[in-house]
């Protein structure tokens, strides 16, 4: 369990939270991870995880590295976006993939599709949201190419990631973000 953070400390109390759902959800997975575990491992009530965060749900989504980190990473260079993206997407994963929740919840998709589906649409519903104040009005149906972008995300997540299989389980990180780069150009912008 981790030190109990100082009783009038939001913020603190908020990352204490965010890095106990990580791990959490991590380890056990998006169904067996419990907001009162949760809160143990951050040393705070779990009234106060919900007053936080609202539900396990949006516990989820505010944990999940690659959506969390999302306006940072987009932000800058509309001309650069693809690569930046890529990039991100790469590192993170490649820095701890078997806990980044995003696998936990690719992992959990047999057990319970609804859970999952759900959870995996609002977090495209809010990658719409910051791609399209990114690229405005200088693309068309934005929804769609930020559909695309998730879905070739997840399925290097899955041969690279959860099941590795072919060239792309073995290519080096590098050329890893340099393809992925090219191709959501492609999708972004062509």
């Amino acid at each position: 369990m981790s030190r109990r953070p100082q009783r009038r400390d939001p913020e603190g109390h908020r990352l204490a939270i965010l890095s106990a759902a990580r791990d959490c959800f991590g380890e056990k997975g998006f169904a067996h991870a419990t907001v009162r575990d949760i809160a143990a491992r951050a040393g705070v009530t779990h009234g106060l995880v919900l007053r936080q965060f609202g539900t396990k749900e949006q516990l989820f989504l505010a944990a999940v590295p690659g959506h969390r980190e999302l306006d940072q990473t987009i932000a800058g260079d509309r001309e650069t976006l693809p690569e930046r993206v890529a990039h991100a997407f790469v590192e993170r994963m490649e820095r701890n993939a078997a806990g980044d929740p995003l696998v936990v919840l690719l992992r959990s998709m047999a057990s319970d599709q609804s859970m999952t589906a759900g959870l995996l649409d609002a977090m495209v519903t809010n990658s719409i949201e910051a791609y399209g104040e990114v690229l405005g009005d200088t693309v068309d149906d934005v929804p769609a190419r930020v559909a695309m972008l998730g879905a070739q995300m997840i399925g290097i997540t899955v041969v690279r990631y959860i099941a590795p299989t072919g060239v792309l389980a073995t290519m080096p990180a590098d050329d890893l973000a340099r393809h992925l780069g090219r191709v959501l150009r492609q999708i972004l912008f062509a």
